[in-house]
């Protein structure tokens, strides 16, 4: 296999906060194919109520879901850690298409592959309805805003 994705396991705490990192910014770009590399060929999902395989049912759920969660933006933080395993917390604001915003507040937990690849990914998420005027995020993460110092607040 000559796919990989640094850093590999065992992971430790600046490992874990990079591929937090990471996938928040490969999310933020919403290019699925981005997206989907990050993972391995079969991974599997369960997202909410969904179950998903395979790198190409990714980019397919990721392309509908950014069609119906417009102007995504999204913020990652570390919850815990172990030497091949991420549990992380995020949240994430969007709006639909008559215009009304959400944040969505979740977990993921996630397991990697000894090429930095992920293998399984489950994500419980909650949406709340939001103001416009509500929101906190409005692009992707600036530089001056990154690392377990720029967390963000629970409600």
């Amino acid at each position: 296999m000559s796919e990989s994705r640094p850093p590999f396991p065992p992971f430790d705490r600046d490992d874990a906060w990079a591929k937090v990192q990471a996938a928040e910014d490969a999310w933020n770009s919403r290019d699925p194919h981005r997206v989907a590399l990050a993972y391995t060929a079969d991974s599997v999902w369960r997202n909410r109520d969904e179950f998903i395989r395979g790198r190409t049912a990714i980019v397919e759920f990721l392309t509908a879901k950014w069609e119906r969660e417009l102007d995504y933006v999204l913020r990652k933080s570390l919850w815990a850690y172990d030497d091949r395993r991420i549990a992380v917390r995020f949240q994430y604001e969007w709006h639909d298409r008559e215009g009304q915003w959400f944040r969505s507040y979740g977990n993921e937990l996630w397991e990697f592959d000894d090429h930095g690849l992920m293998r399984r990914r489950e994500a419980s998420i909650n949406d709340v309805e939001i103001t416009e005027s509500g929101r906190r995020f409005f692009g992707p993460r600036p530089a001056t805003e990154r690392g377990s110092e720029h967390d963000f607040p629970l409600h």
